[in-house]
């Protein structure tokens, strides 16, 4: 019997299943790999408005749970929301004791649908104690622009200036998700401090994208568990969540999740 890679997710859980932990899990799941999990923020919405409901837990919980899957084994970590500069650098601190190489940051700035404001300490403490320890982050055009100290970014010249200053930070490579600044196409960007790889596709018709920033970084988490190339685990996590995209669907008339499973149904032609 062949024991399985594993992947942590330290991240919020959204009660809707969207995203988060359970988005995260749910696509460790279809790449074949073990989920585990540290849970800093329980989420809940407002269902007249959906606007986000943020219950941060105690650091000393999220400590707890970071230890018990050291102990299991973990073969590669990401995080998410971390709703506080104090738990950002805690989380930080245990990756960096834990001596982990295979960390991805999705530096989480706001809820997808919420007017949540943006803590300038928390960026701060994102440049100083996970950036460095980044093999990838995977932040999207308003993340990178706050992490670049940039205003917002309209163009492709724009994003890799943002890459490169974000590598200047220590993250080895930088993957910047541009879902909307175009018109007419998404890109998909990785930089790995010397090369930029570029995916560009036209744009899916779809508004229902709750959780794609969580299921595309969950997606390299895992694929680095595996053993993947940075740049396969880039081209894999593309393919996912395209397909996810696809079949995205609504739960109300404000928001509605990315289908985490699309991507099998697809290559087992259901």
């Amino acid at each position: 019997m062949t024991t399985p890679k594993k992947a942590l997710t330290i991240a919020g859980i959204d009660c809707s299943g969207g995203a988060g932990v359970l988005a995260d899990v749910k696509t460790f799941q279809e790449r074949d790999v073990y989920g585990l999990c540290a849970n800093t923020v329980q989420v809940a919405m407002d269902p007249a408005t959906w606007g986000h409901l943020i219950h941060p837990l105690d650091i000393e919980v999220v400590r707890e749970q970071i230890r018990t899957a050291w102990a299991i084994g973990v073969d590669a970590a990401k995080t998410g929301m971390l709703p506080s500069a104090e738990l950002i650098r805690e989380v930080g601190r245990m990756l960096k004791e834990a001596g982990q190489n295979n960390i991805v940051i999705d530096p989480v700035m706001v809820c997808k649908g919420a007017n949540v404001p943006v803590f300038p300490e928390n960026t701060i403490a994102m440049k100083e104690a996970l950036m460095p320890l980044a093999e990838v982050t995977t932040p999207n055009t308003f993340e990178a622009s706050q992490l670049a100290d940039m205003d917002e970014l309209k163009s492709e010249d724009d994003l890799a200036e943002a890459a490169r200053r974000i590598n200047a930070l220590g993250a080895r490579n930088v993957i910047i998700k541009a879902a909307r600044i175009f018109k007419d196409k998404a890109v998909d960007m990785l930089f790995d401090g010397k090369e930029f790889v570029w995916l560009k596709e036209p744009r899916l018709d779809t508004k229902w994208t709750h959780g794609a920033g969580c299921s595309f970084s969950a997606c390299v988490t895992a694929e680095l568990a595996k053993g993947c190339t940075v740049r396969q685990a880039f081209l894999n996590a593309h393919e996912y969540l395209r397909a996810a995209l696809e079949e995205s669907f609504p739960f109300n008339n404000i928001t509605g999740p990315v289908y985490h499973h699309a991507l099998a149904k697809r290559r087992h032609g259901e």
